[in-house]
């Protein structure tokens, strides 16, 4: 196996795949990178440094910079799939995803339902999420609870290079549209990836790690920290399985049920508002479903009803961090 980051195994991918089917093209701001700049095409790759090469490999016709406009990028890649194509449109940042809301949640998410079955949308949108960079308000959200609760999309959080290939993979050979979240503080995560082919199935979640004292449910960002709070507990001989999501839509809702029956005990990290959250969702599920299972209430670890600040301090104040998360799983083991 290859050791890579999660940037390079995203870059990987684009490349295998975009070779194995000429079909997919990719879209959005500045992915040529660097397109006019003094350093001439593909100086950087794009901002974040996830398409170098493909410009030099595939041609304008298939990598094409757009104007900064989410709304013509993703109707672009929603017309695009209906046409046979299996575009790639990439949201610089998650946040403005709201613009494209239209062509998203009315366009690409119904397609397949309003046109009986006929109509097939292999898009892929890949939107960089997250807080962490001190991107302040506008540019730090973290908003996949959002388009999670839109049918007709499947939203994927990849957390290790294996799964950024494998969970990128699947997008890309799928008849439905994909959000297709990355964290801007994980791209530089290293790990084994594996050779060759390697195709990670959506509605699978992960398990990290595996105790009997409690479950943690996580995704994106918010695994490492409970990774690192579960060491601390570990310490104190608690216990946990840790899953980490991988997708919101599929969710692995039987992996979650099935862990709580046994430990008894939920904490759910969310790294959004704790309102109409992804947390939210998954409490009122095992609640309603495994509820003769608990032993305590379920838990929430998910930052405050507020936009997130600017300044680091209030910022590192917002997230949930591994002391918040230690504590929600101390406060769940109080009640025996």
């Amino acid at each position: 196996m290859a050791i890579m980051n999660i940037r390079e195994a995203i870059v990987a991918t684009l490349h295998a795949e975009m070779e194995r089917d000429s079909d997919i093209i990719l879209l959005g701001e500045d992915v040529v990178g660097g397109n006019g700049t003094a350093g001439g095409p593909e100086a950087i790759g794009g901002i974040w440094g996830t398409s170098p090469g493909l410009w030099a490999k595939f041609g304008p016709d298939r990598v094409i910079d757009t104007p900064i406009s989410e709304s013509a990028i993703i109707g672009a890649a929603a017309g695009a799939a209906l046409s046979g194509k299996r575009p790639v449109a990439e949201l610089m940042f998650a946040d403005f995803v709201g613009v494209s809301l239209d062509q998203i949640w009315n366009q690409m998410a119904k397609f397949r339902y309003m046109f009986g079955g006929k109509a097939r949308c292999p898009a892929v949108v890949r939107l960089v999420y997250g807080a962490g960079m001190q991107t302040a308000a506008q540019h730090s959200q973290s908003v996949y609870a959002m388009l999670t609760a839109m049918p007709g999309l499947k939203v994927v959080l990849p957390t290790t290079p294996a799964d950024a290939k494998g969970l990128l993979t699947e997008a890309l050979r799928g008849d439905d549209p994909v959000m297709f979240f990355e964290h801007k503080t994980l791209y530089g995560v290293k790990g084994e990836v594996p050779d060759g082919e390697h195709r990670q199935r959506f509605g699978e979640a992960r398990m990290v790690r595996e105790g009997g004292d409690v479950t943690i449910v996580a995704c994106g960002r918010m695994v490492s920290f409970s990774e690192k709070a579960a060491d601390k507990l570990a310490a104190d001989g608690i216990g946990m399985d840790l899953l980490d999501l991988r997708t919101t839509s599929p969710l692995d809702e039987d992996a979650i049920l099935e862990s709580v029956e046994q430990t008894g005990r939920l904490v759910v990290v969310d790294e959004s508002p704790p309102r109409c959250s992804l947390a939210a969702d998954i409490a009122a599920m095992v609640t309603e479903r495994a509820f003769t299972s608990l032993k305590a209430p379920p838990a929430m670890v998910t930052g405050p009803h507020s936009p997130l600040p600017f300044a680091r301090s209030l910022e590192r104040a917002w997230v949930p961090s591994p002391q918040k998360i230690e504590d929600a799983v101390r406060r769940t083991l109080a009640f025996r």
